[in-house]
């Protein structure tokens, strides 16, 4: 995995599956990472291949939970995002997985009480004795990439001393997210801090923050210096802003992202939340549009929803010919 001068998908819980993920690779994403998956859950899971869509699934045992979904079209650009708190158990899951993504990331940086309540995400920014032993083990024993995102610290100064710790492990690049952990997607993004630990490293940096149209991309490398940038939110509201010759209509984005999560077989609880995302940015969820996605309880009654019944039908009664033609 090279992580100079890359387009980064960030991680993002209920919108990085396989079918998101392929729709910004489709507008130029270089990287795409999947939505966090934590180690006790994924420990549970058994890799099974899924003939019937073509994708490789890793499933909760005894059921037909597929907590993972990722295919050979993104075997070189996946990154598979991992939250833990224990250095032997964040081993035992990538084991699971490592064979079939381009690398394993662990989540330093989230904020979400679910996640540092159990001493994961931006918790572990506080041990760095911990974070030291998890990505050790990890690069020792994998032969894929290792890396991690942080926020930032208290002082510029702090996030710098633990970038530095953390680059002295081995990881391959550290993806930082130009905000604290206090605050919110709101408040301004700190582009100065970010470029305080990019010259303090010699590995590559990855920044992240307020990246909304793809001329920010350049504008975020140039204030910081970082190798490669990676966006979030502005990707959900329109993942062709990727794209250098600019964004398409979100109508035709989103109908892309219909039609891939039908091809795919996502989620519906996944598909449902991204729409509702996208419709929030530029409509809103009490019109009609809205309110029917609520209500569906399918992705065929998505597909109706938008007219794409046909493409639903064709889909599943052709499905070895038309996997992958989206």
């Amino acid at each position: 995995m090279e992580y100079h001068n890359k387009l980064v998908l960030a991680p993002m819980v209920r919108v990085g599956t396989l079918p998101f993920r392929l729709l910004a690779a489709q507008y130029g994403a270089d990287i795409t990472y999947g939505e966090e998956i934590i180690d006790r859950k994924f420990l549970k899971c058994e890799r099974r291949v899924n003939e019937y869509i073509g994708s490789t699934d890793f499933v909760e045992k005894g059921t037909d939970n597929v907590v993972f979904r990722t295919c050979h079209q993104e075997r070189n650009q996946v990154v598979f995002q991992m939250g833990t708190s224990d250095a032997v158990r964040a081993l035992n899951a990538a084991k699971i997985v490592c064979k079939d993504v381009a690398a394993v990331d662990i989540n330093m940086g989230c904020p979400k009480s679910f996640s540092v309540s159990g001493g994961m995400g931006a918790a572990l920014l506080a041990k760095p004795e911990l974070i030291h032993d998890i990505l050790t083990t990890l690069k020792r024993n994998l032969d894929v990439p290792v890396t991690c995102k942080i926020r930032l610290l208290k002082s510029s100064q702090d996030t710098v001393e633990l970038a530095r710790r953390i680059e002295k492990t081995g990881v391959s690049a550290l993806a930082v997210h130009g905000r604290k952990v206090a605050d919110r997607p709101r408040d301004p993004a700190k582009w100065s801090e970010i470029a305080d630990v990019v010259s303090a490293l010699s590995i590559p940096v990855i920044a992240n923050g307020d990246v909304f149209e793809h001329d920010d991309f350049q504008r975020i490398k140039s204030a910081t210096g970082a190798s490669s940038v990676m966006v979030a939110r502005g990707a959900l509201w329109n993942a062709s802003m990727f794209s250098p010759g600019g964004k398409l209509q979100w109508e035709d984005v989103k109908r892309e992202y219909v039609w891939k999560s039908i091809l795919w077989d996502n989620d519906i609880k996944s598909t449902k939340h991204t729409l509702k995302e996208i419709i929030m940015r530029y409509s809103c969820l009490e019109l009609p549009e809205g309110k029917a996605v609520i209500k569906s309880e399918t992705l065929a009654d998505l597909a109706k929803l938008y007219g794409e019944e046909k493409y639903y039908q064709f889909v599943s009664d052709n499905r070895s010919l038309v996997n992958g033609s989206r």
